[in-house]
């Protein structure tokens, strides 16, 4: 291939990538226009709004966007990438594998991020798709009584077609969502010119002034401009799938300008109207076009759901794999791309939660006291694991780390500070989302590390029973037998049984375990280690990344190379399967230890999980008390 050739086709990539770039990761802050100004306005109006206060707040959803989406994402968190990957658990453990161990502290760090996320989750579909179809009220008041269950047919609707996949639909989002943005562009350009005043905003001085003026009292209101940044994680959290310069591109060369558009056309539009504060985004649409418009906004909305959707079964996928959370039922959707994946349970708690959202709420206003506290807490958690990054992975002096993100985490702590003001009127529901899976993490955490103690002191050493082998002298079967264990140094409880009650052994036994590394992807001819021990046993250790497909059968085949032959449709693998119980005299009190047990059964079994041909498996049950 010439080099025109194959720089052409870089060329050719890059843009493919920086156009599916706008599609998911831009998706949800794409559609915070729909509420961000016209809820920071209200809540500024309460005795009358100034002109001032209009430029002042528009001034601050600007320079909001600047700060921490262009300075603290675009220009400083992408470069912390995990080979690539990132999200809240990469930068976990990119700060562990720096520190050279798991901390407690890191690990509250990214777990308080990873469950904020999830809270999320649940209120992003549900206030951009409410948001978009109250749209449609603006061009026939009659409409108002289908909001709701439009909005929820939608939903049930988005969170149904999962299961199918999404890889022949995805390929639209790009296109679409560009064609959203050139839109919500073009509006805010038409509108700017109803009062020229409003460029004033591109001045900082307007955001402090406003700040200043109003003291205490501008909380409220900044907790309503955060909206507009809700969806900057994306950014971080979808590096991997798209790399850091298309997005960094997209940003700066689309998105923002967009918005920034947008936003001043909007503050334009109030200041010349003031009566259209009632719902500004669409007003800026003359009135043949306010249905297309909420069409095409619902469109755009379901694009954004369809991300966050997605990153949730990726997080959940990355907790699973670094061992915080039970193994969960994935399904692959696509053969040719390792990363879509469809988690059934995940997707129906989250179809739960949102329904019950939109329920409870009834409209986005509403929702939006909802929103925010959920995604401070991540941008947050953030800026302190990328510290630890910034100063011991880089190597940056103190003071250089401190100089880069302290001013950022001070302006984070002050929208999380203003968001948590909306605690009792909505902004509960990110919180006990985000303390139930906490507290589910932690729980399984802790019970596991105490089954593994407990296994261990009740076990045999591995090397002991081999010696004891070799001179009992046991009955043969032909073949090779897999045995599953979490800990190679003792014998695996499957083994155990099986001699216990079938008094047999295979010619050949593999002893496996299966770790998960803190970097997302290991290369498939560096994850087999093998071990050679005495008699007919050799062990092998298996190490996938945390954002790896783990396909067992696959990388065993690898261990060709060891001079072991396996041939997956005469192996046998055998599993310990235990069902536990309460124990008398718990290390757990009773509810955490219910609540781990329940864990275990909602569990996948192992042969899904390591995708093992399921006649080729043969299961052993033990009863366990912890």
């Amino acid at each position: 291939m010439s080099g025109s050739s194959a720089h052409g086709q870089q060329v050719q990539s890059f843009w493919a990538l920086a156009l599916g770039s706008i599609g998911v990761v831009y998706g949800d802050i794409g559609t915070s226009p729909l509420y961000a100004l016209r809820e920071s306005l209200n809540h500024a109006a309460a005795d009358g709004l100034t002109r001032a206060e209009v430029i002042g707040i528009v001034s601050l959803l600007l320079w909001s966007l600047t700060l921490i989406v262009t300075v603290k994402y675009v220009l400083f968190i992408l470069r912390a990438d995990n080979r690539g990957e990132g999200g809240t658990l990469s930068l976990l453990a990119l700060a562990q594998a720096t520190i050279g161990r798991r901390t407690l502290t890191l690990t509250v760090l990214g777990v308080v991020g990873a469950a904020l996320f999830y809270g999320d989750a649940i209120i992003t579909p549900a206030i951009s798709v409410l948001s978009a179809v109250e749209g449609l009220e603006l061009a026939s008041p009659g409409f108002s009584r289908f909001v709701l269950p439009l909005t929820v047919v939608i939903l049930i609707g988005l969170f149904a077609i999962q299961a199918r996949g999404t890889g022949s639909v995805s390929r639209w989002f790009g296109p679409i969502t560009l064609v959203w943005f050139v839109v919500i562009a073009v509006l805010g350009i038409e509108h700017i010119g109803d009062d020229a005043s409003i460029l004033w905003a591109i001045n900082p001085l307007q955001a402090i002034g406003f700040l200043a003026d109003h003291g205490f009292g501008s909380f409220a209101v900044m907790g309503s401009v955060f909206l507009a940044v809700t969806g900057a994680e994306a950014l971080y959290a979808d590096m991997g799938h798209f790399g850091r310069k298309p997005i960094q591109w997209a940003w700066i060369a689309v998105v923002f300008p967009s918005l920034a558009l947008n936003y001043m056309g909007q503050g334009a539009m109030v200041l010349a109207h003031p009566e259209t504060i009632e719902n500004p985004f669409f007003l800026m649409a003359p009135q043949w076009a306010l249905v297309p418009l909420a069409v095409f906004a619902t469109m755009a909305t379901i694009i954004a759901s369809q991300a966050v959707i997605s990153g949730a079964f990726s997080l959940t996928q990355q907790a699973i794999q670094l061992g915080l959370l039970p193994r969960l039922e994935i399904r692959h959707t696509s053969a040719a791309q390792v990363g879509q994946i469809y988690m059934p349970k995940v997707n129906w708690l989250l179809l739960v939660g949102v329904l019950f959202l939109v329920f409870t709420f009834h409209s986005s206003s509403e929702l939006g006291n909802a929103y925010g506290i959920a995604v401070t807490g991540t941008m947050v958690s953030t800026s302190l694991m990328a510290f630890i990054v910034f100063h011991y992975a880089w190597k940056w002096p103190l003071w250089r780390a401190v100089t880069i993100i302290a001013p950022m985490l001070a302006v984070e702590m002050v929208f999380l500070a203003s968001n948590l003001m909306k605690l009792f009127d909505g902004g509960y529901v990110p919180v006990l989302v985000a303390g139930a899976i906490g507290l589910t993490i932690w729980s399984w955490m802790r019970g596991t590390r105490l089954t593994l103690i407990k296994a261990r002191a009740e076990a045999i050493p591995l090397g002991d029973l081999i010696g004891m082998l070799s001179r009992s002298s046991p009955a043969r079967a032909k073949g090779t037998a897999v045995f599953l264990t979490a800990d190679p140094t003792i014998a695996p409880s499957a083994l155990m049984h099986n001699l216990k009650h079938n008094h047999v052994l295979h010619e050949h036994n593999l002893i496996v375990t299966v770790d998960y590394a803190m970097t997302p992807h290991v290369p498939e001819d560096e994850r087999i280690e093998v071990l050679p021990l005495d008699g007919d046993f050799k062990r092998i250790h298996v190490t996938f990344g945390y954002m790896d497909d783990s396909n067992l059968p696959m990388a065993l085949e690898k261990a060709r190379k060891y001079g072991i032959k396996i041939d997956i449709m005469s192996t046998s693998f055998f599993i310990n399967r235990r069902w536990f119980r309460p124990a008398v005299n718990s290390a757990m009190p009773r509810w955490q230890n219910r609540l781990y047990i329940s864990l275990t059964k909602s569990a996948t079994n192992a042969s899904d999980f390591f995708r093992l041909p399921s006649n080729r498996v043969i299961e052993i049950g033990q009863q366990f008390s912890i």
